[in-house]
């Protein structure tokens, strides 16, 4: 990206869906919980990794936005790693109260899906 914020060697690392945005997972440092899954560009992982602070864009409100603001819920930055596609940054953070808009702790406490039946195998029953 010619306008890129970012060191050039990380941009160029990064492989962009076609709104450049890369998906980012947010989960608690200490515990390996995930908490939720926000979506950065060049600039929101610009300011993120300079201030510490999970900023994110929002494809709704077309805006960035810097978890916590508005809640008090705030993400303090531990790390940033990118997987080995270079599609998808997995930010360590440690999270101050809900993660989730809806009051929740993660994203993921509300909805669980049902899992189809199927036969298990051996290594599977295994706790």
């Amino acid at each position: 990206m010619p306008d890129s914020p970012l060191d050039p060697a990380i941009a160029a690392r990064l492989k962009r869906n076609a709104d450049g945005l890369l998906p980012a997972i947010a989960q608690q440092h200490d515990t390996g919980e995930v908490l939720m899954l926000g979506w950065m560009d060049d600039e929101a992982l610009h300011r993120t990794l300079t201030t510490g602070r999970c900023t994110y864009w929002s494809r709704s409100r077309g805006e960035y936005w810097v978890k916590g603001d508005t809640s008090g819920h705030v993400q303090h930055v531990k790390s940033v790693s990118l997987d080995c596609d270079g599609d998808t940054l997995l930010v360590r953070v440690d999270q101050v109260g809900a993660a989730c808009h809806t009051g929740d702790r993660t994203c993921f406490d509300a909805d669980r899906l049902p899992l189809v039946d199927q036969p298990r195998t051996e290594e599977a029953s295994r706790p």
